[in-house]
């Protein structure tokens, strides 16, 4: 018998199954939400255009119609501003919530997220540090500089973090959130002397840029992006078991056959490649990958196999609704889409540690 194939244990298994109904549920709910989600955010804006024909905007954009009948510049809205930014909120949302998802299964708590941690301040000071001080590296590298730059960043950080957090092999949570802390204030601190450093075209873009917008997503900033955000998420998706066999324990995982050495490697390159790409493309946006995975965890239970998929889905309707809101609420100016997030996530991390505390009974 093959140890790398042995069934989940008794407890584990029981546990997963218990919530099969109402992971049935949740996934086609988030696959139909989505789409519904996508055809209202075209058409809301400071130039709304009814559903009909975004409809038929898209339909002509894939040369299914005639576009004739359209307005040329409600087809440009749809096409050319709003659907590129539309499909950038979804990729980012899908890799911040994935990658909350797994931070949580590798540290074993529901408290990791690629911002509380420091993984995304650590990619926004590359990425910041890159705009002011790259120069002729960034005219070299064009769209790649920021993804790059804010991917080493965000692999430093993280590994800083694990190596920080482990006390006797283990991760020890206190540690993780105080070392989470201070590389948050480190960053910051380092992206306020870039912002003191920079001239007044730079200023403008960072401050903007710091708190969160998809403003500037369009087409050609798109394509690097998008293989960044995404490909990550394929062998995230792929390793579900070992990620359940993990929640059990480092030793016992490795009995039962988990790779554990190549599993954490991979886990933490995936995280450190979609964070970076995600703060490179759109800036910081704090609490998706807390608030996002802590929910559908909640709603359909531990089980990677259900969440992982769930919480791509739901972490990509998460953003594109704080960024449909974010760009209606006060059209045609916008607010900056991490004050939305921030605005709804902080309240739902003091509710999760008041209510982590009455359970422990403190």
């Amino acid at each position: 018998m093959t140890v790398a194939a042995s069934p989940l244990p008794a407890p584990l298994a029981n546990g997963i199954r218990a919530r099969l109904r109402p992971a049935s549920l949740l996934l086609p709910g988030l696959a139909l939400a989505l789409p519904l989600a996508v055809v209202a955010a075209l058409g809301l804006g400071a130039m709304p255009v009814a559903a009909e024909r975004v409809l038929l905007a898209l339909a002509a954009g894939l040369g299914l119609a005639d576009g004739a009948a359209l307005p040329a510049h409600e087809v440009a809205v749809v096409l050319d501003i709003r659907l590129p930014r539309i499909i950038t909120a979804l990729a980012v949302g899908a890799a911040l919530a994935v990658s909350g998802a797994l931070l949580q299964a590798l540290f074993r708590n529901p408290l990791a997220d690629p911002g509380l941690i420091g993984v995304s301040s650590g990619a926004a000071l590359a990425a910041v540090a890159t705009i002011v001080l790259g120069g002729p590296l960034t005219v070299w590298a064009g769209y790649w500089a920021l993804p790059v730059a804010a991917f080493t960043g965000g692999l430093a950080t993280t590994l800083l973090i694990w190596r920080l957090a482990r006390v006797e092999g283990q991760v020890d949570v206190a540690t993780l959130l105080l070392a989470g802390i201070a590389v948050n204030a480190i960053a910051w601190a380092g992206i306020g002397v870039m912002s003191f450093l920079s001239d007044d075209q730079q200023l403008r873009s960072l401050t903007f840029w710091t708190l969160g917008s998809l403003a500037a997503a369009g087409w050609e900033p798109l394509a690097p992006a998008l293989p960044l955000l995404l490909l990550p998420l394929l062998p995230v998706l792929a390793r579900a078991r070992d990620l359940d066999l993990l929640s059990l324990g480092e030793e016992q995982a490795r009995h039962l056959g988990v790779e554990v050495g190549r599993l954490k490697t991979m886990a933490v390159l995936c995280v450190a490649l979609a964070v970076g790409a995600a703060v490179a493309t759109v800036g910081p946006i704090g609490f998706i990958g807390l608030v996002v995975p802590h929910l559908i965890r909640l709603a359909v239970g531990p089980g990677h196999r259900v969440l992982l998929p769930a919480a791509t889905l739901g972490g990509a309707l998460m953003v594109l609704l704080a960024d449909t809101a974010a760009r209606t609420i006060a059209a045609p100016a916008e607010l900056p889409i991490g004050l939305l997030t921030a605005g709804v996530g902080g309240p739902f991390f003091l509710a999760l540690l008041l209510h982590r505390k009455g359970r422990l009974g403190a």
